[in-house]
């Protein structure tokens, strides 16, 4: 640290990579063509180190050319630490975990809401699938699909879905659209690995009414989204949970097949640590949820 330099000499130096005369630094920096002279004088006497080579135009030694990225590195980091401090100050920030297609596909796109509600609220998202046991920091809520069993935790219920067939338009032009489920059985289905988490077209089959036989599916899709993207490119027919696809259904890029009801054994939860469920910036963001939830649950009728 004794070969560090006042931050004014670094910024001369930083200034001087980038232009090919003193006195155009100078002039960047408002200073005099011999102030910046001699702060880059004194930097190359206290490293021991020649950074510029003199003539009618400044040029990079060797030397000069390693170090000018990492003053500058230091320059742009701490200009954009500080404005993310300033940003911050203020504000609270609330770690929420929650599963990766839950955060794409649900929460995202109503988080501009949250911010004109509680713009004090910095949301951070962390999205994974594991279980989580709130240890380690690990977040300080999470949104959670599953049985409503959480022991030891605060949970709360958010809302249900339902489980239903969906196919591109382009694919039901080509194909035609089935007018009764058995009919399914003559069209492309996609499929997705995964335990009790994922929709089973044995299950919706069942439902209905139909012997169903296991499927000779050329690829098992590993996450929903790209079952969805798989639908949407018209590859086949997807099973959904209707969270999943409410904006796709909307603009028309997907079209549910069958009105029948068919609830998920699963639905989503909020749940966090016991006792700070009503810490104010947690249930700000509780009460947030909860709302949008309920409009969820009122559009399902």
């Amino acid at each position: 640290m004794r070969d560090l330099p006042p931050t004014a000499t670094l910024r001369a130096f930083e200034a001087a990579t980038r232009h090919s005369t003193f006195t155009a630094a100078a002039q960047e920096l408002h200073v005099s063509q011999s102030a910046v002279s001699h702060q880059l004088k004194h930097l190359e006497t206290l490293w021991g180190l020649q950074l510029f080579e003199r003539g009618q135009s400044l040029r990079l030694t060797a030397a000069g050319a390693r170090l000018a990225p990492i003053v500058r590195e230091f320059f742009i980091s701490l200009e954009a630490t500080l404005g993310d401090l300033r940003e911050q100050k203020g504000r609270v920030r609330l770690s929420v975990s929650t599963t990766y297609s839950f955060a794409l596909k649900w929460l995202l796109p109503r988080l501009p809401n949250l911010a004109r509600q509680h713009p004090e609220l910095l949301v951070s998202l962390d999205t994974t699938d594991k279980i989580i046991h709130f240890s380690g920091g690990q977040a300080d809520v999470a949104i959670r699909l599953g049985k409503g069993s959480y022991p030891g935790l605060y949970s709360e219920f958010l809302f249900g879905e339902q489980v239903f067939p969906v196919a591109s338009p382009d694919l039901l032009q080509r194909l035609g659209t089935p007018r009764d489920p058995v009919e399914l059985l003559r069209l492309p289905l996609l499929t997705r690995d995964g335990a009790e988490l994922v929709p089973k077209w044995e299950a919706w089959f069942q439902a209905v009414g139909l012997v169903f036989s296991p499927l000779r599916e050329s690829v098992r899709f590993g996450d929903s989204n790209m079952t969805v993207e798989a639908a949407l490119l018209g590859q086949g027919v997807a099973l959904v949970r209707s969270g999943h696809v409410e904006n796709e259904i909307a603009d028309g890029r997907l079209v549910r097949l069958f009105d029948m009801p068919f609830p998920s054994p699963l639905a989503y939860y909020f749940v966090c640590p016991k006792g700070i469920e009503a810490q104010p910036h947690i249930l700000d963001f509780r009460q947030w949820l909860m709302g949008e939830a309920l409009k969820v649950q009122q559009a399902a009728h």
